[in-house]
């Protein structure tokens, strides 16, 4: 039985990946979804004081490509350069995007690997010359099994379609090199059996299990009908098939063939993080190449749902495609990562609107948490002159609010670091925020603080500890979701000058009451998210 991922031992890298994106254009936020996702779930790992290895990259081969470029007069590699210098890199470095490696298919460290486990596989007998002859979509760089293709209407009427992109397909013939996918099914089955987390979520398992059920073909690996590709070595007619060369990506990234102690501290990976329209290639075809040889298989394929508007999958073809910054400049990059791993369980299909956003935002972030921090900072300062007291009279409410820390510690380290349901884990801190809301809603120091006896002083210096320190809980737990804010909040409550940086804390370790001194210099900085203005057009 093959080893996967989730059986590395040791100092082994904690290896997170995302699909490799095509370049045919811009990334829109269907793209962001996967990416910030992967990010938040490094930087959580990294701040459980993990060795961490985060990959993403751009796949830049195949027919698809090679049209676009021409569509734009250039060459696919002019294009390939000019996006993914001007458009992806960009958008990653403005969402905080964390990322340990950037892969680029056209990058001799990738190509040359690549053309190595292929020649080595041939050797092996696993790949022979055939012809083939079917239906294939350009947009998805795939054969289609007559199955799967769905009827034309107004424009397409009479004329088979791409489930995924609505166009009609082309009907190609080619003579191709094939590699013995059919011999793997019965494999693949029995791993699927003996490991039922490998394909998450539930429905993505099943789509796969009965997929492979139904009997497997041999897999076209080859394309001779254009040059935009890595070459076949033993025969430069042909290049390699785009989806072989770029799942390679995940094995050459960490230095397959080029570097055995990197490799071996990385590969495989625990989570591959795709959109579930690429499901089969990365449980069906990625598992049966490591297999061929003698890799070992990645711990978990973990499918995100597709992002709705209006009803439809967001994508430049249906012209939903809205990019990124059309949110960040109204809402801000932290709140954009907070949002869509917020409202829409990872796994399932979500509908985005601006409306609801916009709801989200006011009510969780602005309201909750944003005015909670305001108000802890302005009494901190208004009754103590800025420096934090200590707490010397803490009763029954609060062991409750230490408590209610503890508990949202070891539920959205569970959820996030070992279930990747970022939803309920983004959701036990905030139900965390709600309670501190309601404990100085009760304990109310603003009448406490009339009180001036040493015992009224005690007990207001006890209330603002008990919330300042439960923000400071806050803070480390929404580190790797909002990187910018918690740090606005971590120095607000001096907390850099006493604990140190905020990267360093442990997130099981936030729950550890009483970490922040009594002395530290409580600042009311900037609001943490500030009120929205108007919806621009």
């Amino acid at each position: 039985m093959a080893a996967t991922g989730s059986e590395k031992q040791g100092a082994t890298a904690y290896y997170v990946s995302t699909p490799i994106y095509y370049v045919n254009d811009a990334p829109h936020l269907g793209h962001a979804y996967t990416t910030v996702a992967g990010d938040v779930l490094t930087r959580w790992h990294r701040q459980r004081g993990e060795k961490v290895w985060y990959l993403t990259g751009t796949d830049e081969h195949g027919q698809k490509i090679m049209r676009t470029a021409e569509a734009n007069d250039v060459t696919p590699q002019a294009w390939c350069d000019k996006l993914v210098e001007e458009a992806w890199k960009p958008l990653w470095e403005h969402l905080n995007i964390a990322n340990d490696d950037f892969i680029r298919t056209t990058e001799k460290r990738h190509t040359d690997r690549v053309q190595e486990f292929v020649q080595d596989l041939y050797d092996k007998g696993e790949i022979y010359k055939g012809g083939y002859e079917g239906p294939y979509c350009v947009g998805c760089e795939e054969y289609k099994l007559p199955g799967d293709l769905i009827d034309g209407e107004g424009e397409f009427a009479g004329q088979k379609l791409c489930p995924v992109h609505k166009k009609p397909v082309e009907l190609l013939k080619e003579e191709n090199y094939f590699f013995k996918l059919s011999e793997y099914g019965p494999k693949l089955l029995e791993f699927y059996a003996a490991n039922p987390g490998f394909i998450q979520p539930e429905s993505a398992r099943n789509e796969v299990v009965n997929f492979v059920e139904q009997g497997l073909q041999d897999l076209s690996i080859s394309r001779s009908t254009f040059d935009w590709g890595v070459p076949v070595p033993w025969d430069d007619q042909h290049v390699i098939y785009v989806w072989i060369d770029a799942l390679l990506n995940y094995a050459t990234a960490v230095g397959y063939g080029a570097n055995q102690e990197k490799f071996d501290g990385t590969f495989p990976a625990n989570v591959h993080l795709i959109g579930k329209d690429i499901l089969r290639f990365h449980s069906v075809i990625w598992p049966a190449m490591l297999m061929a040889q003698g890799l070992p298989l990645p711990g978990k394929i973990v499918a995100n749902g597709w992002l709705m508007v209006g009803g439809e999958k967001m994508s430049k073809s249906n012209l939903t495609g809205i990019k990124p910054q059309d949110l960040t400049s109204h809402f801000g990059v932290d709140a954009y990562r907070w949002y869509f791993l917020r409202a829409i369980a990872y796994g399932s299909d979500g509908s985005f609107s601006w409306e609801d956003f916009t709801a989200r935002y006011t009510s969780e972030l602005a309201n909750d948490y944003g005015n909670l921090a305001s108000r802890v900072a302005a009494m901190v300062g208004k009754y103590f002159g800025g420096a934090l007291p200590e707490a010397t009279a803490a009763g029954d409410a609060e062991r409750a609010v230490q408590e209610g820390l503890a508990k949202a510690v070891a539920t959205a380290d569970q959820k996030i670091s070992e279930e990747l349901d970022f939803q309920s884990g983004i959701l036990a801190v905030f139900e965390f925020v709600k309670q501190v809301n309601g404990y100085i809603t009760e304990q109310e120091p603003w009448k406490v603080a009339k009180d001036t006896t040493p015992e009224g002083q005690a007990r207001l210096a006890t209330i603002l500890y008990t919330a300042a320190e439960a923000l400071r809980g806050v803070a480390v737990l929404l580190n790797a979701v909002m990187p910018e804010t918690s740090q606005q909040l971590w120095e607000s409550l001096g907390a850099e000058e006493s604990l140190g940086a905020l990267a360093d804390q442990k997130v099981q370790d936030a729950g550890t009451w009483g970490v922040l001194p009594a002395g530290a210099t409580v600042t009311k900085g900037a609001v943490l998210f500030p009120r929205l203005e108007q919806k621009p057009a």
